[in-house]
């Protein structure tokens, strides 16, 4: 495990408190940890920040906005209760599962920061230990003789006096995926701007539990965890500090992106085409051309990335599923080959492939499912890129009452050779993604890039 050291840029700690739903919602809840969320048992914790251009007091800030934020949180939690429990990881026998009981609770940290609030929310480049500050930390993992207690959920909320607030999120991977976690955070949103849970109940946007809906036929539980129970660590690496890297988000316009589809469409009408794929596959040559020179042309490249599944299974699953339902999804070529003439199209193409292969399998997004696991193994060590986050999920519209997010950010792609994926903030139609990476390696990055747009 990498040695943790102390995060130079933390945030003046106010309060830190636990937040338990209410007693006398059910007095406990297991569901067991499918192979969609056994993959994730190892995997570092997922981190997001909302940040909020709401200037305050820190006295209004404590006598108003953080009561009623304790409130809200409490009766979002009353419907979401496993993000209040714990993962237990049995040690001898038994697959892990999660469980919540009365008394289980969620740690909530109050913090105060006097650094640069306009500068920590641009899109320019700037150090990424310095988000920090709003990021919580998951407690630490609790021993027993037969088991370890894994906390699956952190929070904090932290001021910037007179500037604004930033509400930060780490949650364990295997409690939840994207779609689960984002839906927890715009309920709460929704009851804290609301004054309580009705929306929730009148949208039908409460979390189905129903592990039962998941059909298994081929096994896929049990053959998961005898491949992935022979780990040695339960516990997640944590960072070390400093991170030496530099964070900065880029935008693609619409324009843009029906440049790029235009552009491949005359070339291949019969390809798979999304907003999705024309930025995935743009910001993965670019990162090849940055490096030209430092790697061989046979060198092969990866693309991963995971796909929802929960409307494509049989029986398909409602939106509102509690946990993990992906699929793993893998893009292939050469460094060569990206780096050359055709290198968008190559990309696209591949990842076009990728995604026909898998998500639009004729034999079910689940085909060649026993197999992930051992594949992503093999990736490894190797020149692996992904993507973290969906256009499919718009945080900028959790509202809490103090108006949509002035910038969203993932510290999770610090710990990862991935770029964060979302909705543009300020242009309709169009994408924004992050990179952290070290200042040399970005600043090549971003010439390629500009230029690359410049000459569509």
């Amino acid at each position: 495990m990498a040695e943790t050291r102390e995060n130079p840029m933390a945030a003046a700690l106010i309060e830190r408190c636990e937040i338990a739903p209410s007693p006398d919602t059910v007095a406990e809840l297991t569901l067991p940890l499918l192979h969609f969320d056994i993959t994730w048992l190892y995997f570092h914790p997922v981190k997001r920040l909302l940040f909020y251009g709401f200037p305050c007091s820190k006295h209004q800030f404590l006598e108003t906005i953080v009561p009623k934020l304790k409130e809200s949180l409490l009766r979002t939690l009353n419907h979401f209760l496993p993000l209040a429990g714990n993962i237990v990881h049995p040690i001898k026998s038994g697959r892990p599962f999660s469980r919540f009981v009365v008394g289980d609770s969620v740690t909530l940290t109050i913090a105060e920061c006097n650094k640069d609030f306009k500068h920590l929310t641009g899109n320019h480049p700037r150090v990424s230990d310095e988000l920090y500050a709003c990021v919580p930390q998951l407690p630490p993992a609790k021993h027993s003789s037969d088991a370890v207690i894994l906390r699956v959920l952190a929070l904090q909320v932290t001021l910037f006096p007179g500037h604004g607030v930033c509400l930060g999120f780490t949650n364990h991977h295997s409690i939840g995926d994207a779609s689960t976690i984002v839906r927890f955070i715009k309920a709460w949103a929704s009851v804290n701007r609301f004054g309580g849970d009705a929306k929730l109940i009148d949208e039908k946007s409460l979390p189905f539990y129903d592990r039962t809906a998941v059909a298994d036929p081929d096994g896929l539980d049990s053959s998961y965890w005898d491949l992935l129970k022979r780990s040695s660590s339960v516990e997640p690496r944590r960072l070390s500090f400093p991170l030496n890297k530099v964070r900065a988000t880029f935008v693609i316009r619409k324009d843009d992106i029906e440049k790029l589809k235009a552009f491949l469409l005359r070339r291949r009408p019969e390809m798979h085409i999304t907003a999705f794929t024309v930025t995935c596959a743009l910001v993965w040559v670019c990162l090849v051309k940055a490096e030209a020179g430092a790697v061989p042309d046979d060198e092969p490249e990866y693309f991963g990335f995971a796909a929802d599944c929960r409307g494509r299974l049989n029986p398909p699953l409602p939106a509102t599923y509690f946990g993990n339902c992906l699929a793993f999804v893998k893009a292939e070529s050469t460094h060569g080959l990206l780096r050359g003439k055709e290198g968008f199209l190559v990309a696209a193409e591949s990842l076009g492939l990728a995604i026909q292969k898998t998500v639009y399998n004729e034999k079910g997004i689940l085909d060649g499912a026993e197999d992930w696991p051992v594949e992503f193994r093999k990736l490894i060590g190797k020149r692996l890129f992904g993507v973290a986050g969906s256009p499919r999920f718009d945080l900028y519209d959790a509202d809490y009452g103090w108006g949509r997010p002035k910038k969203f950010e993932s510290p999770s792609i610090d710990a990862e050779t991935s770029m964060s994926l979302c909705k543009s903030r300020n242009f309709e139609g169009g994408l924004e993604f992050g990179l952290s990476r070290t200042k040399k390696k970005l600043d090549s990055f971003a010439a390629v890039f500009t230029e690359t747009l410049r000459n569509l």
